[in-house]
C-alpha cells in the first residue's frame, strides 16, 4: 500500500496541495481529475520523486516499483523491437511475445520491429516508449494522457489491455470513457484537496456538486442567522435585565467558526459565432483523390460526399492513413490531385488544426492573435473571449512564442469563437483541454447551428455528436451513412494482422497496387456484411447449415433472455436506490434550511448504507453484462461458423 500522508505543495502563489492524503491500496486501478493546472502531473512527479514536498510524507513499500510514461525520446538499440525489449524485467528477458504482443496492440506491424526506433513520428516513438513501460509491469503504472498519441484502434485495445492489469495504475486523461472504462476508483484534485471514492467519475463529480451545494445552503443559512444575532446584541445591548442573553449570544457568536464562501471557480464556456447560410448544400466532393508523393500509396482515393446544413460528421482512423490531410484538402490548405471540391459562395469555414497554430506570429501577444480574429477588432471583445479561454486580466498580454501546445490551442479556440463561420473543421481539438471544458466544447458543438466535420478518438464525441463518418481503414477511405455504434456492429475495425490485401475473382491484388489493365485499384465499397468481395464464404450456405444456424440462432435466444432480463432488473434497483439519495438529498438541503438537526444526523447516515447498496449493486451487474458479453460472443461464433 502506497500512503499519502498530510502533503502540501505550491507554486509562488498558487497552493496545489494544502495538507491532502490518501491511500492507493492493492489491485486500485485510480482515474485522477482535476482541472488544466489543479497539480495532477505534480502529483506524478511527487510520486516519482522528481519533486519534493513542502510538507508531509510520501510512504512507498520497500521494492515497490513505479513506472511511468515518459515523454523524453532517447533510443540506444538500432531495431523497434530490441528497444521494446528493453523494458522487460530480468527474468523476462527472452519473452519477445510479449513485447510483440504489446507493439501490435499499438499499431506497429510486423515490418516495423526490424526498423529502427528513429525512422517514427514522434507519435509512433511515444507509442514505443509506453510498450517499454507496460511489458516492465510495475507495481504501480502511472499514465498521464496516454491516447493523446494514440488513434481510436490504439486505443480501444489499450481500453481492453489495463482492464485487465492485476496491479495498481492512476490515469490522467480528459477522454471521460476511456477513464470510466478501464478504472475502479476516482481520485479528484479539487480545490487544494483530495477526494477518492470507490466509482466513476460521474458519481465522483455528482457527490462534489451534491456537498458544496449543501454547504452554500448551510453558509446561507449560518450567514442569516448570524446576522439576527448581531442585530439582537445591537438592540438589545444597552438594556441590563436582558444583559446574560445578550453575553450569551455574544459568547455563541464567537465560538461559531464562519464558513467561507465557496470561490467561483473559471469555466471554459465555448459559444461558436454563426455565419447565416442561404442554401441546402454546402460543399460536395466528387472523386477525391490525394497523395503526397508519385510513388506512395495514395491517402485519399475516390471519395464522394455531399455535405448539407447542420450536418455532423467524423473522420476516424488509424494515425498517418490521412486524416488530417483530409481536413487540410477541405480547408483548401491542400489541393487535391484528383476530383473535384465544390463549395457554396457563402461558405464560411473556421479551421482547426496544427498548421493554424504553426502560422501564429510568436511576437504577438494573445490579445492581438484574438483581436485579428474578431471582425469588429474590439479589444474589449477579444479580452472577454481571452477570459472565456482561461487567459484573463495581464495573462492575455503573454507572447505567443512563451504558451505551451495547449495554450497555443486554446488560443486558436479563441479565435475560432469569434471568427463568424457555418462550417467548422476540427482537429482533435480535445486534446490539450480538461474534462470540464471537454464536456463543454462538445455542447456548444451540438448546439452550433452550422455544420461540423472533425477529427477525433474520443468515443463519447463520435457516439453523442457523429451523424455519419469518414472512414480511413482497410486501406481506403470510406463515407459512412450512419452512427458510430452503426459502424460497429456492421463493420468494425480490422486487425492489425489480417485483410492486408483483398481477394479479387480468386486474384489477390493489393490495395493500391496495378490492376490486369495496369491501372490502380480504385477503391470499392466496404462489404456491409464484413465478407471480402469475391471471397469463398460470400456462396450461399447449404441447407444443413442452414439448420444448423437456426438451431443455435433458438438456443441463443432461450438462453439470452434471462440474462437480459436480469441486467435489466439490477439497473432498475440501482436506479431505485439512487433516487431514493436523490430524494435523502432534497430532504438534506432543506433540514440545512430550516436547522432540523436529527435530520442532519440521520440522512447522511441513511445515504451511506444506501451507497453500499448501489456499490454493491455495480458489483453485481458488472458480472451480469460480463456473463451476457461472453455467451454473446460464444453464440455469435457458433452461428458465423454455419454462414
Amino acid at each position: 500500500m502506497l500512503k499519502v500522508f498530510e502533503v502540501s505543495k505550491a507554486y509562488s502563489a498558487q497552493t496545489l496541495f494544502d495538507r491532502v492524503s490518501f491511500n492507493i491500496n492493492e489491485g486500485e486501478h485510480i482515474g485522477l481529475v482535476g482541472r488544466n493546472g489543479s497539480g495532477k502531473t505534480t502529483l506524478f512527479r511527487l510520486l516519482l520523486g522528481l519533486e519534493e514536498t513542502d510538507s508531509g510524507k510520501i510512504g512507498i513499500p520497500k521494492n515497490y516499483s513505479i513506472g511511468y510514461l515518459r515523454q523524453h525520446l532517447h533510443f540506444t538499440k538500432a531495431t523497434i523491437l530490441e528497444e521494446a525489449c528493453q523494458g522487460l524485467p530480468l527474468e523476462q528477458e527472452y519473452d519477445h511475445w510479449r513485447v510483440e504482443k504489446i507493439l501490435f496492440g499499438l499499431g506497429f506491424t510486423s515490418k516495423d520491429m526490424q526498423r529502427s526506433p528513429q525512422e517514427f513520428s514522434g507519435g509512433f516513438q511515444i507509442r514505443l516508449n509506453l510498450t517499454k513501460t507496460l511489458v516492465f509491469e510495475p507495481d504501480l503504472l502511472l499514465l498521464d494522457e496516454p491516447t493523446n498519441y494514440l488513434d481510436i484502434v490504439s486505443i480501444r485495445w489499450l481500453e481492453k489491455f489495463l482492464r485487465t492489469w492485476k496491479r495498481e495504475f492512476m490515469l490522467i486523461t480528459h477522454d471521460r470513457q476511456f477513464m470510466d472504462s478501464v478504472t475502479t476508483h476516482t481520485m479528484a484534485i479539487h480545490r487544494g484537496k483530495v477526494r477518492k471514492i470507490q466509482g466513476n467519475t460521474g458519481k465522483l463529480y455528482q457527490q462534489i456538486w451534491q456537498e458544496e451545494e449543501i454547504q452554500e445552503k448551510t453558509r446561507s443559512h449560518e450567514e442569516k442567522r448570524r446576522k439576527e444575532t448581531e442585530l439582537f446584541i445591537r438592540r438589545f445591548r444597552a438594556k441590563a435585565r436582558l444583559a446574560g442573553m445578550v453575553q450569551s449570544r455574544i459568547k455563541s457568536l464567537e465560538k461559531k467558526q464562519k464558513i467561507e464562501q465557496l470561490e467561483k471557480l473559471e469555466e471554459i464556456e465555448f459559444r461558436f459565432s454563426y455565419a447565416a447560410f442561404p442554401g441546402q448544400q454546402m460543399l460536395q466532393v466528387e472523386n477525391l483523390g490525394f497523395h503526397y508523393h508519385p510513388k506512395k500509396p495514395w491517402l485519399i482515393e475516390a471519395l464522394n460526399f455531399v455535405l448539407g446544413t447542420k450536418e455532423r460528421i467524423a473522420i476516424v482512423g488509424k494515425n498517418g492513413k490521412g486524416k488530417s490531410t483530409l481536413l487540410r484538402v477541405l480547408a483548401e490548405e491542400l489541393k487535391p490531385l484528383e476530383g473535384e471540391l465544390k463549395k457554396h459562395a457563402r461558405l464560411e469555414t473556421g479551421y482547426f488544426g496544427q498548421t493554424n497554430i504553426l502560422r501564429f506570429n510568436p511576437e504577438n501577444t494573445i490579445e492581438d492573435e484574438l483581436i485579428m480574429a474578431d471582425p469588429r477588432r474590439s479589444r474589449e471583445r477579444a479580452r472577454t473571449i481571452g477570459g472565456v479561454m482561461l487567459f484573463s486580466g495581464d495573462q492575455a498580454l503573454k507572447k505567443i512564442r512563451v504558451l505551451s501546445g495547449g495554450e497555443k490551442s486554446r488560443v486558436l479556440l479563441g479565435k475560432l469563437l469569434l471568427t463568424p463561420s457555418n462550417l467548422l473543421l476540427l482537429d482533435e481539438p480535445t486534446n490539450h483541454l480538461d474534462m470540464e471544458s471537454c464536456e463543454s466544447l462538445l455542447e456548444a458543438l451540438q448546439q452550433y447551428e452550422g455544420s461540423v466535420i472533425f477529427v477525433t478518438h474520443d468515443e463519447i464525441f463520435l457516439h453523442t455528436l457523429a451523424e455519419k463518418l469518414i472512414i480511413f481503414d482497410r486501406d481506403r477511405v470510406l463515407f459512412y451513412h450512419g452512427r458510430y455504434q452503426n459502424f460497429l456492429d456492421d463493420i468494425g475495425w480490422e486487425n492489425e494482422e489480417i485483410q492486408k490485401e483483398i481477394t479479387i475473382e480468386n486474384q489477390t491484388v493489393g490495395a493500391g497496387s496495378p490492376d490486369r489493365n495496369g491501372c490502380r485499384e480504385r477503391s470499392r465499397p466496404f462489404p456491409t456484411n464484413g465478407i471480402p468481395f469475391g471471397s469463398k464464404s460470400a456462396l450461399p450456405p447449404t441447407k444443413a447449415q442452414r439448420q444448423a444456424r437456426a438451431g443455435w440462432t433458438q438456443e441463443k435466444s432461450r438462453v439470452m433472455r434471462p440474462l437480459a432480463v436480469r441486467v435489466h432488473e439490477v439497473e432498475k434497483m440501482i436506479e431505485n436506490v439512487e433516487a431514493e439519495i436523490s430524494k435523502n438529498n432534497q430532504f438534506l438541503i432543506a433540514a440545512s434550511e430550516t436547522g432540523d438537526v436529527a435530520a442532519i444526523a440521520e440522512l447522511p447516515k441513511k445515504n451511506r448504507q444506501l451507497q453500499s447498496q448501489v456499490d454493491f449493486l455495480y458489483v453485481e451487474l458488472e458480472k451480469a453484462h460480463h456473463e451476457h458479453d461472453v455467451k454473446v460472443k460464444y453464440y455469435e461464433e457458433k452461428i458465423k461458423k454455419m454462414e
